[in-house]
């Protein structure tokens, strides 16, 4: 048993009181940073490796007839069901590299610098990204586009409209190339509209580009590894591909679900206003969804919350998306 005395009493408390006493140091005070760390993630693919490179974000009120065939309120409800703000609209971008050990590829390129400046950095990272995660743009082979939207092909210019990849083969779908290269379309479009604009800027982009721009077929190896697949609806030609490696396949969807893609994963029968043929987009969807959800393929998704990979699952005659768990090794 511990015997506490009254000498013992007194002299802690004078210890106390003269600890107590000392000046204590002030708490520094930290100013907040501001901004996000580099949006970069890296997964491997059998013996390939992948880095999702975030583009930004866009961010904007939900606009009119944002969804073709639902209403505002059947809109807000179903953001309400994700945990998303009502009334708002949210755009992840993720671009990938994917490097096969033979060939440094790039899926899809963001919107380019000049909306960097123009967004005050909010959307146009996908440069600045790509050399924070250690890849230079001239070590590029080959730069594969999706479909020829803005949000796609914006980063084939650097910030002075010189090609942003000068030593890579550009590819691009030739059913979007025929499409979009079509003078007759373009005189269709009514003025100011979305697909005037993206007629507009990609005869700047590719003008830029020269000749170094090969046109693929959908269902085609483009390179080892690499698989084309047909996904119009988005666009005439719009593609998705199928990365394989080893046993491991992922799906590389682009627009499958475009702009906000999480309410169209949950609610698959919506026409979002960007598809230029909202029935074809949804049976592209539906058939190319059934497919992974089978095979339980991992998803790779242009628009879905970075780093954007994850399971597709069908419930009944919809379907869910599942995040794949973060890895902090590879």
């Amino acid at each position: 048993m511990i015997e506490i005395s009254r000498r013992n009493l007194i002299t802690g408390a004078v210890c106390a009181t003269s600890v107590s006493a000392l000046p204590r140091p002030l708490s520094a005070f930290a100013p907040a940073i501001g901004r996000q760390v580099p949006g970069i993630y890296r997964y491997t693919v059998g013996d390939m490796e992948v880095t999702a490179i975030a583009d930004g974000a866009i961010k904007q009120p939900l606009p009119e007839a944002y969804v073709k065939n639902a209403g505002t309120p059947e809109i807000n409800a179903a953001l309400a069901r994700l945990h998303m703000e009502q009334s708002k609209i949210t755009a992840p971008l993720t671009a990938i590299v994917i490097n096969t050990g033979t060939k440094l590829v790039v899926i899809d390129t963001g919107l380019g610098p000049d909306m960097f400046q123009q967004s005050k950095g909010a959307v146009g990272q996908f440069h600045a990204n790509l050399a924070a995660a250690g890849i230079t743009r001239e070590a590029v082979d080959i730069v594969i586009i999706s479909h020829m939207h803005r949000d796609h092909v914006g980063g084939l210019l650097a910030s002075d409209n010189s090609p942003a990849f000068p030593n890579a083969e550009i590819m691009v779908p030739e059913a979007e190339w025929a499409f979009w290269s079509d003078d007759g379309n373009l005189s269709r479009m009514a003025t100011g509209s979305i697909p005037e604009i993206n007629f507009k800027n990609n005869r700047r982009v590719f003008a830029a580009l020269k000749k170094n721009v090969t046109r693929y077929a959908a269902g085609r190896e483009l390179l080892p590894g690499i698989t084309s697949l047909a996904a119009p609806g988005h666009t005439p030609g719009h593609t998705a591909h199928i990365l394989s490696s080893g046993q491991k396949r992922v799906l590389v969807q682009a627009d499958l679900t475009a702009y906000s893609a999480l309410l169209f994963v949950h609610n698959p029968a919506w026409h979002v206003f960007f598809d230029m043929d909202g029935g074809i987009a949804e049976s592209s969807r539906r058939r190319i969804y059934d497919m992974v959800a089978v095979e339980e393929m991992l998803v790779q998704g242009y628009h879905l919350p970075f780093p954007a990979l994850g399971h597709i699952d069908k419930t009944g005659a919809s379907y869910s998306f599942s995040p794949a768990a973060w890895n902090s090794t590879l």
